[in-house]
């Protein structure tokens, strides 16, 4: 059997998008890759994320979030490292000394949104989407 491609999704605090592009990727093709998601400063799960991604049939409500350096720490190696802070937070957004092929791809950052509630959650649906969209994408693309 073919070894699975290492994927790892990097973000600012691992809350919200990483978290989501990990979840689409092991949902769309696990038996393809091994992914993990981390942040440079690792926070709390977001949970506007976490109810959105329920609607998508993901739980996310156990998922912890990790750093890049707790990776680092454990000799992980990828083959592919995503960036998906957004453009405002790009100077911000971690790399991965590692290794792998770099791929940028931003998205808003739903800790940013402002509103009611419903609004947020809006906001974060529409995020969700165009994550699970371009992860779909690539997951073709890489086959």
């Amino acid at each position: 059997m073919k070894e699975r491609t290492r994927v790892l999704f990097v973000c600012i605090h691992n809350s919200a998008r990483s978290q989501m592009a990990e979840a689409f990727l092991k949902e769309i093709a696990s038996d393809r890759f091994e992914v993990d998601s981390a942040g440079l400063e690792p926070g709390q799960l977001n949970p506007a994320v976490v109810e959105v991604m329920k609607e998508s049939g993901i739980d996310l409500s156990g998922k912890k979030t990790q750093s890049v350096q707790s990776l680092l720490d454990q000799g992980k190696r990828f083959d592919y490292v995503f960036t998906v802070c957004d453009e405002t937070q790009a100077e911000r957004c971690p790399i991965f000394p590692g290794g792998g092929k770099r791929v940028h791809i931003g998205f808003p950052d739903p800790s940013s949104f402002q509103g009611t509630h419903e609004e947020k959650l809006q906001k974060t649906r529409e995020v969700r989407d165009m994550i699970k969209t371009k992860i779909q994408q690539w997951a073709d693309l890489a086959r």
